[in-house]
Formats: C-alpha cells, structure tokens, sequence
C-alpha cells in the first residue's frame, strides 16, 4: 500500500517564492477538486516588498508567454501595476551595429516585472512585487504563511521542519529553496542541489529616450561574457549578465566597453550576484517529500519562473493524484525533470552555435544580412529572429529552436550571404 495525502494532513512548502506559491496554487487546487482537506504551511521570512535584494529573489523578471498562460489557467491575471514593461522587440548590438528582432508572434507577449519591491536605492520608492502577488493569491486560497526563516530539516520517519522554538511535523515537505541559500535538508535526505553559475545584476535609471518596450543584448565584450541584456522595467533598466570569469567590477566593465557608461549616470541603484541553476540537482524527491523549482531542475538560462510553475504543477499532480512516496514521485514527476534536463542540452548546443557565429566576422555578418532579409517575410518565415528571440526569452523549447537553426532552410540563408559578391 502505497503513501497518499488524507484529510488534516500537514503539508509543510518550504520557500515562498514563486515555486512554493505555484506549488500551493496547484496544491490546494487539486485538493478541492478531490474533497481532500489539508492543512498548507508556507514558510518564507521575506515578504517581497522590501526594496533591495533583502526582499526580491534577484533575477532580471522576465515572463514568458508560457507562463502567462500557466497564470490564466490558474485563474490569476497579472495586476496592472505588477508589470513594469511590455516587451515587443530587442536589439542585439554587434561589434557595436545594431539588429532589431521583432516579437515573431504577436500572440505570445513578454513583460518585465520586480521580484521584490524594486531598487535599494530607488529615487521612488517600493514598486509592486510580481512575487509579493504571487504569495498573497496563495494565501487568499488557503495557505498559512510562517514568515519565519527555517533551520533545518530532519527525518524522523517523515520530514521535521524546524524554526526558532518550534517544529513542524510534515506529511508532504515541498522544497521551493532554489539555490541561492545553504539547503536545510539534513543528509539523511541524500539531497545533492544543482550546479550553479554565477550572474552580476544591477539596476539604473533608465533615462528619458530610452525605449520602455525593447530589451538591448550584448555579446562578447568584457571577454567571457555570454550575453548582456538591459531590460526596460518602468522607470529604470535592469542590467543582466551571464558569463565565466566576469569579475566583481563586471556590470561597470560591461557598460564602459559598450560606450553606455556615460548616458546611464547617476550608475548603480540596486547591484547583486545571484547565482543561478545549470544543472539538475540529484536526489530530488523521496518518501513524502519532493523539491521543485531551480531547487530540482529549471530550463538553462531563461523562464527559471516556467519552470518553477510547471515543477510544482506536476509535483502537486502527483502528489494529490497518485502517492507521496518515492515510486510515485520517480513514476510521475521524474520523466518531467529529465525532459527539461534533455530540452537543456539543446540549449547549450545552440549557444554553443551562437558562440561559434560570433567568434567569426564573416560568419556574423552573413547572419545579419540573413536576419535583416527575413525582416521582409510573414512572422513564419522569419527563422533567424524566431530563433535568437527563442534563445533570449525561453518562450519556446530549445529542442525545435536547435533544430530550426540547423534546418536546411536556415543554413542556406546564411550560405547564401556568405557568397553574396559584396561592393
């Protein structure tokens, strides 16, 4: 006989970002529909208004259209105020030239929000958080928020959440830590969390003629930079970096070597260096316990926030429609995890790809005149900036941008260039 939840079961989320909200959401959902009565605790000491990384989850905020759609079909819609831009194009600059691509799908819209209540040093005062919204829909569904900061884990024949002065006896524990915090887990859990690589934030003013709907990305310099982006949130830009070996003066190095040091004074409002999930973690569920979110496995890069909604969607499903032990959770949220995990390593191919185009002049420029060609076709035909928007939103899976990139049609374009007689 296998474990299943039961009516007064304690069901103790431990982190109440947007995976432990989603888990909630999804949880108390499914317990509805199956008459079945538990008790939600989620236990979070931030409250995500707090201007500054003591109460955001720093990360650039990005949505994509694939969560939005997950929100509808939790009933929410995003407040107006909560999002801080709509994105419709970006410009990726190049050795300094600059390409625009367009949204492919008109239908399938970006936005920028705050994790938390926006800048330390904000001029303006607290924005609305995406994740304060989040976690209060949670708690008007039914969970009990704890704001308090969890010690420790421990195993005493099902998991033990232990805070200052008191315990919780957990029938169902859901690990929504992510990964920029030491684990609570004790090691009888076997839990290993995920690689992690390192990001440099920041956040400016974003000054008057700079567009409020368009994100900048940048390449290649300072040297092992991976990608630069400037993202519009109201009335300032989030500066996101990813790269190998950036040094601790990175955000100021990326803007002195792309020429926006001078137009983005007054300079640094809100700096931080998140880390962020490469990797799946090992050992991620076992009896009445699972984790979710960046704490399990994320999509490489992009839509960390997607996948936090479609972890703990699956997770709940399991939980409440099949068992709590570890066979189900192998059973029914392990082939999910290895999916994203197999959808991953066509990311890196083809970013391996990108990087390879951008190591030659030739090869880039060819992709330009490519890419500007297509600016003349219906969205459909569009196969380079669907691909590099794929790339920089996560709003579509890896796997078929890989293989949109490498499709015959798309390399003939670029060939096609590559002989072009040019004056």
């Amino acid at each position: 006989m296998g474990i299943r939840l039961k009516n007064g079961d304690q069901v103790c989320i431990v982190g109440g970002g947007p995976a432990g909200s989603f888990a909630a959401l999804h949880l108390l959902r499914l317990a509805r529909k199956a008459n079945l009565d538990l008790q939600v605790l989620i236990f979070e000491r931030r409250n995500f208004s707090t201007p500054g990384p003591a109460g955001c989850n720093r990360c650039a905020g990005v949505l994509s259209s694939r969560l939005l759609h997950g929100l509808e079909t939790l009933g929410l819609s995003l407040p107006a105020e909560v999002v801080q831009a709509s994105i419709h194009a970006y410009t990726v600059y190049l050795d300094g030239e600059p390409t625009s691509v367009e949204q492919p799908d008109p239908g399938r819209g970006i936005v920028s929000v705050y994790r938390g209540g926006g800048p330390r040093l904000s001029p303006n005062g607290p924005v609305a958080s995406f994740d304060r919204f989040l976690l209060d829909q949670a708690i008007e569904s039914g969970a009990q928020l704890i704001p308090r900061f969890v010690r420790r884990i421990t195993w005493e024949g099902r998991p033990i959440v232990m805070i200052s002065g008191k315990s919780y006896p957990a029938d169902l524990l859901v690990l929504a830590t992510g990964i920029n915090g030491r684990s609570p887990l004790d090691r009888a859990f076997s839990y290993q969390p995920p690689p992690t690589q390192i990001m440099a934030q920041d956040e400016v003013l974003r000054p008057p003629e700079w567009p409020d709907n368009r994100v900048s990305a940048y390449f290649r310099d300072p040297p092992g930079l991976t990608f630069g982006a400037l993202i519009p949130k109201g009335d300032y830009l989030n500066i996101s970096l990813l790269g190998r070996g950036l040094s601790t003066e990175a955000v100021a190095e990326f803007l002195e070597a792309q020429g926006l040091a001078a137009s983005l004074l007054p300079g640094s409002l809100c700096g931080c260096t998140p880390r962020i999930a490469v990797g799946s973690a090992r050992g991620f569920y076992g009896d009445r316990w699972v984790a979710v979110g960046d704490a399990a496995v994320t999509r490489l890069y992009k839509d960390g926030i997607g996948s936090a909604y479609h972890t703990a969607q699956r997770a709940m499903q399991v939980a409440v429609g099949e068992g709590i032990a570890a066979a189900d959770f192998r059973r029914g949220f392990l082939p999910l995890c290895k999916s994203i995990s197999r959808d991953n390593s066509y990311g890196r191919r083809l970013f391996n790809l990108w990087a390879l185009t951008l190591r030659s002049a030739r090869l880039l420029q060819a992709w330009r005149r490519a890419t500007q060609s297509e600016a003349r076709l219906n969205p459909e035909g569009r196969i380079h900036a669907r691909v590099l928007w794929g790339m920089m939103t996560g709003d579509e899976a890896y796997r078929e941008l890989f293989w949109l990139a490498v499709s015959p049609r798309a390399a003939m374009s670029v060939v096609k260039e590559l002989w072009q007689p040019r004056d």
